[in-house]
Formats: structure tokens, sequence, C-alpha cells
């Protein structure tokens, strides 16, 4: 199975199976590490936020279900996030590296690289108890199983529709709110509230692709190019924020001016592309396109 809701199915045995999928594969990976145990980590963390996505989508009709399991499902990221946040910065590092316009910001780079990615490599070796963070992590995967085993819906196929379109508008009205704030401002926090609106529309546009798979596919495509540019804008923000609080990370002064250089000079790349395909992304009105969705998914189940 696959991380999409099927038409022809019950919605709430459809709802439980994607979920119990999405739980099942964070354990899976985190039991038998095929990668690696960081590796595992950043798979497992992919899986939470299918699964926060999936349940944002029912917000409305099962509130305090989502609520619960959002926390939950968060702080499970949380818990496993600390080294990949660290290896996270040496591959926006990397980036940088990519995007450089003079030698000496260049070699400053790669000084700077060198240093995240011993501090990557000593956060790894000294991570207390990772395997006991892993096991606490299995634990609350197993209640979260027990809880969605709980949840329950009208499965009616006009109160599932309804139920899905009015999910649907919600997600793209939060949205909506998003790219409008960002489009006078420059905050990062805006901008990566962004990041998290675009990245449930895109996960939601996998679960509803049943509906019209090549149309959908196509937009989960610019969404995913979206969440990409303001993924890169928010890790630059980490990186500056990390930078600023602990300027010995850049090894100089000097090393840090040809940082915070090159960071400004991407950010403002960024943000316009970011602004130009949210444009793209989100030009229908969340009305609007929540009640084709409906129409096409209610086509889809006869």
């Amino acid at each position: 199975m696959s991380y999409a809701f099927n038409p022809g199915r019950p919605f709430t045995e459809d709802f439980r199976a994607v979920g119990v999928e999405q739980i099942e594969r964070a354990v899976a990976v985190l039991e038998h590490q095929p990668q690696g145990v960081h590796e595992a980590i950043h798979d497992a963390r992919k899986n939470f936020k299918r699964l926060r996505s999936l349940y944002r989508l029912v917000a409305c009709d099962a509130p305090l279900f989502q609520r619960q399991e959002n926390a939950r499902i968060r702080a499970m990221g949380r818990n496993l996030s600390t080294v990949r946040d660290a290896a996270a910065l040496v591959e926006n590092i990397n980036y940088l590296r990519g995007q450089t316009n003079s030698d000496e910001q260049a070699a400053a780079l790669d000084r700077i690289y060198t240093i995240l990615a011993e501090r990557r490599d000593r956060i790894a070796e000294t991570e207390a108890d990772i395997e006991g963070k892993i096991a606490a992590t299995i634990a609350n995967c197993k209640e979260a199983l027990a809880a969605l085993a709980q949840v329950s819906f009208d499965d009616g196929k006009r109160k599932s529709v309804a139920r899905l379109k009015k999910g649907w508008k919600r997600t793209l009205k939060r949205a909506s709110r998003a790219r409008a704030a960002c489009e006078a401002d420059t905050d990062a926090a805006l901008f990566h509230e962004l990041r998290k609106r675009t990245q449930d529309y895109r996960l939601q546009l996998a679960l509803m692709r049943a509906a019209w798979p090549s149309a959908l596919e196509a937009k989960r495509a610019e969404a995913k190019a979206l969440v990409d540019v303001l993924g890169h804008l928010n890790d630059l923000a980490t990186l500056t924020s990390l930078v600023n609080e602990e300027p010995g990370l850049a090894g100089s002064s000097q090393n840090q001016a040809h940082l915070i250089s090159a960071v400004i000079t991407r950010e403002e790349a960024l943000r316009a592309e970011a602004r130009q395909r949210a444009a793209a992304v989100f030009q229908d009105k969340p009305k609007n396109e929540s009640r084709t969705i409906a129409l096409l998914w209610r086509e889809a189940g006869q």
C-alpha cells in the first residue's frame, strides 16, 4: 500500500490503514536500521510528517484526536532530532558552497564546513542514550497505533466527501494566510510557516491522488519544489542563528563575515523564488479548489 486514499473503501478503514502503515514503517526502520541509526531516524521522522498531515486533513471532524496525536508525534520527532539537525547544518553549508561569488568566500565556507562536520560527528559520538530514545519512540508508536484503532468516522459517501472537502479548504486557507504574510515581510518564521503549510498540501495531494492522478501529481511536484526552496531558507536562518549564538563555529570573524554575506545574498534570491512559486502553487481560491476536489473524489468513488 502507498500513502494514498482509496475512494472505493470505507473512510474509517482507509484512514486507519494509511496511518498504520506510516507508524509501522517508522517502527520497522528504527528497529532494523538498514542504513545505520541516523538514516533510520531521518526516515522515521519523514513517516511522522506524513502522519501529522494525514491527521490534519480530518482535524475538523476529529479535533481531539488530531490535537492529542499531533502533540505525540511532534514530540517523537523532536526526541530524535539532535544529530539530524547537526547533519542538516553541514548539508546547508555544502549547499552554500555551490553558490559562492569569490575565492575568498569559497575558502571561508570550506573552513566552516570542516568545523560543522566535526561538530556533527562529535554530537553523533557523544549523544546520550540514542538507543534509549529510539526505544521510547517505538513505545510511543505503539500507543499511537492504539489511539488510531479507536478513531472512527461516519463512512457515508456524502459525509466522507464533505469531510475531505472541509479538510482541503482548511489546508488551503492556512496556506493562503501564510503566503500573504510572506509577501511584504522577510521574517524567517513566516517563511517557515509557509513551508509547513505547503508540506501539508504536498502530502495531502498524495493522499488524494486517485481523484485525478496526472493533475494532482503535477501539482504535487510544484509543491515539492516550493517546499525545497523554503527548506533552504529555513536552513539558512537556522545556520545564521547558530553562528550568531556561537561565533566560534565559524572559526574566525572573517569566516563569519563571508558566511553572513553568502547567506544574505542567497536568502534574497530564495525569498523571491519562493513568492513566485507560491503564487503558482496556491493560485486557486480555497473555496473553489476544495469544491473541485470534492467533485473529483465523488466521481472517483462511483
